[in-house]
């Protein structure tokens, strides 16, 4: 049986202008790819947020690897890595010292682990190069490398093919599936594009206007639904009373 990795329960975190996220419950086992998928605005961050420590939930439970976030923080995050918005990079370093600079922060990251994950996301070739040259897509590739730097068994990936061309989004999809198939890593990823979730992620969870309409494998959610774009606007319509 597949080890749990991540657990929701009845996560809640509002702002005053009553945006956030309310009552959201998943769950995540090792090789999972779930697909937070919801409008910009909706609570995907939110929940990113409260997952990765970055915010507290005013209600409910986030437990990592069997660790309560809240009971057990540095225990918990010993084995995630996360991109949320834009990645925090130094933009006089280059690319391996942004990368040697975040291994700090960790035990028994080699030189050789920096190299493959330059390979991995495909930046081997600016190792050298100061991040300020980057493109956007450059540095969301960077962030990408960050996240996955201390080979994490959990990632949370806040929009990860944002500014990409198709080329880097289809190997950035391909980095995540073989990393969920081989290693047994399991990715948490928002997403307002429902395509590139059908075609990443096994889990789905809809997020609408702070709510979590619904949390299906995507067999599941294909089963009645050509696409992940009906299935999405079919529990929007669901929640509207038959109105879209």
């Amino acid at each position: 049986m597949a080890e749990k990795v991540l657990e929701l329960e009845n996560v809640t975190k509002l702002y005053k202008n009553g945006r956030g996220a309310s009552k959201i419950s998943f769950s995540l086992e090792q090789g999972d790819v779930l697909g937070l998928l919801g409008p910009n605005g909706s609570g995907k961050t939110t929940t990113m947020k409260v997952v990765v420590g970055l915010c507290h939930a005013d209600s409910g439970s986030v437990r990592i690897f069997g660790h309560d976030i809240e009971m057990e923080y540095e225990v918990a995050m010993e084995r995630v890595g996360s991109l949320i918005e834009a990645p925090a990079l130094y933009d006089y370093l280059s690319a391996y010292n942004n990368l040697k600079l975040a291994a700090n922060n960790y035990t028994e990251i080699t030189s050789q682990d920096i190299e493959h994950v330059l390979e991995l996301v495909h930046l081997e070739k600016y190792r050298k190069d100061k991040v300020a040259r980057f493109s956007l897509g450059m540095k969301q590739r960077m962030g990408l490398a960050l996240a996955l730097i201390s080979s994490p068994g959990l990632v949370v990936l806040d929009e990860p093919v944002n500014g990409l061309d198709i080329e880097g989004i289809v190997e950035i999809r391909g980095i995540i599936k073989k990393m969920a198939e081989e290693n047994g890593t399991a990715f948490l990823i928002s997403s307002h594009m429902a395509a590139e979730i059908e075609k990443t992620c096994n889990k789905v969870a809809v997020i609408y206007e702070s709510e979590l309409l619904s949390f299906d494998t995507m067999e599941e959610a294909l089963r009645l639904n050509p696409t992940l774009e009906d299935y999405f606007l079919e529990k929007v319509r669901e929640k509207r009373g038959g109105m879209i």
